[in-house]
Protein backbone atom coordinates (compact mmCIF):
# COMPACT_ATOMS: atom_id res chain seq x y z
CA UNK A 1 0.00 0.00 0.00
CA UNK A 2 0.97 3.83 -0.71
CA UNK A 3 2.63 5.09 2.60
CA UNK A 4 0.92 8.50 2.20
CA UNK A 5 -2.63 6.41 2.20
CA UNK A 6 -1.79 4.90 5.31
CA UNK A 7 -0.64 8.30 7.17
CA UNK A 8 -4.19 9.30 6.09
CA UNK A 9 -6.07 6.49 7.21
CA UNK A 10 -4.29 6.77 10.23
CA UNK A 11 -4.83 10.63 10.84
CA UNK A 12 -8.60 10.01 9.58
CA UNK A 13 -8.60 6.99 12.61
CA UNK A 14 -7.50 9.51 15.03
CA UNK A 15 -9.59 12.40 14.07
CA UNK A 16 -12.81 10.22 14.57
CA UNK A 17 -11.63 8.84 17.92
CA UNK A 18 -10.94 12.17 18.91
CA UNK A 19 -14.53 13.17 17.70
CA UNK A 20 -15.87 10.13 19.36
CA UNK A 21 -14.40 10.78 22.79
CA UNK A 22 -16.00 14.68 22.32
CA UNK A 23 -19.34 13.60 21.90
CA UNK A 24 -19.21 11.59 25.05
CA UNK A 25 -19.45 14.76 27.27
CA UNK A 26 -21.80 17.21 24.50
CA UNK A 27 -24.64 17.66 25.08
CA UNK A 28 -28.31 18.62 23.08
CA UNK A 29 -31.13 19.66 24.78
CA UNK A 30 -34.66 19.27 24.07
CA UNK A 31 -37.72 20.17 25.46
CA UNK A 32 -42.00 20.21 25.03
CA UNK A 33 -44.86 21.95 26.49
CA UNK A 34 -43.24 25.60 26.02
CA UNK A 35 -39.89 24.16 27.92
CA UNK A 36 -42.39 22.78 30.66
CA UNK A 37 -40.95 19.54 29.96
CA UNK A 38 -36.92 19.16 28.89
CA UNK A 39 -34.14 16.27 28.14
CA UNK A 40 -30.58 16.87 27.76
CA UNK A 41 -28.94 13.84 25.72
CA UNK A 42 -25.34 13.45 25.43
CA UNK A 43 -23.68 13.08 21.83
CA UNK A 44 -23.82 9.74 22.66
CA UNK A 45 -27.45 9.35 22.63
CA UNK A 46 -27.71 8.43 26.25
CA UNK A 47 -30.23 10.47 28.39
CA UNK A 48 -28.64 12.63 30.53
CA UNK A 49 -31.37 14.14 32.24
CA UNK A 50 -34.98 15.45 32.41
CA UNK A 51 -36.21 18.02 33.77
CA UNK A 52 -40.12 18.69 34.26
CA UNK A 53 -41.83 21.64 35.75
CA UNK A 54 -43.94 20.48 39.01
CA UNK A 55 -47.27 22.46 37.46
CA UNK A 56 -47.21 19.82 34.61
CA UNK A 57 -47.02 17.12 36.91
CA UNK A 58 -50.84 17.90 38.56
CA UNK A 59 -52.28 17.68 35.10
CA UNK A 60 -53.35 14.75 32.80
CA UNK A 61 -50.51 11.72 32.91
CA UNK A 62 -51.25 11.19 29.18
CA UNK A 63 -50.33 14.76 28.67
CA UNK A 64 -46.83 14.23 30.65
CA UNK A 65 -46.13 11.39 29.18
CA UNK A 66 -46.02 12.48 25.39
CA UNK A 67 -44.38 15.86 26.56
CA UNK A 68 -41.51 13.69 28.34
CA UNK A 69 -41.07 11.76 25.07
CA UNK A 70 -41.41 14.20 22.71
CA UNK A 71 -38.76 16.52 24.94
CA UNK A 72 -36.09 13.54 24.52
CA UNK A 73 -36.93 12.58 20.91
CA UNK A 74 -36.11 16.66 19.59
CA UNK A 75 -32.85 15.97 22.11
CA UNK A 76 -31.53 12.01 20.65
CA UNK A 77 -32.62 14.17 16.90
CA UNK A 78 -30.12 16.89 18.01
CA UNK A 79 -27.36 14.49 19.41
CA UNK A 80 -27.79 12.76 16.09
CA UNK A 81 -27.42 15.59 13.91
CA UNK A 82 -24.44 17.49 15.88
CA UNK A 83 -22.75 13.95 15.43
CA UNK A 84 -23.50 13.32 12.00
CA UNK A 85 -22.33 17.15 11.23
CA UNK A 86 -18.89 16.85 13.39
CA UNK A 87 -17.89 12.98 11.15
CA UNK A 88 -18.90 14.27 8.19
CA UNK A 89 -15.98 17.40 8.85
CA UNK A 90 -13.67 14.98 9.17
CA UNK A 91 -15.14 11.76 6.44
CA UNK A 92 -16.06 14.94 3.97
CA UNK A 93 -19.55 13.95 3.93
CA UNK A 94 -19.14 10.20 3.17
CA UNK A 95 -21.78 7.85 5.02
CA UNK A 96 -19.55 5.36 6.33
CA UNK A 97 -22.28 2.22 8.07
CA UNK A 98 -21.40 2.55 11.57
CA UNK A 99 -19.94 5.88 11.87
CA UNK A 100 -22.61 7.84 13.40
Amino acid sequence: MNKKFLQQAQQLQKQMMDIQVELESAKTEGSSGGGAVKATVTGKMRLDSITIDPEVISEDVDLLQDLITAAINEALEKAQEMASTRMGAVTGGLNIPGIT
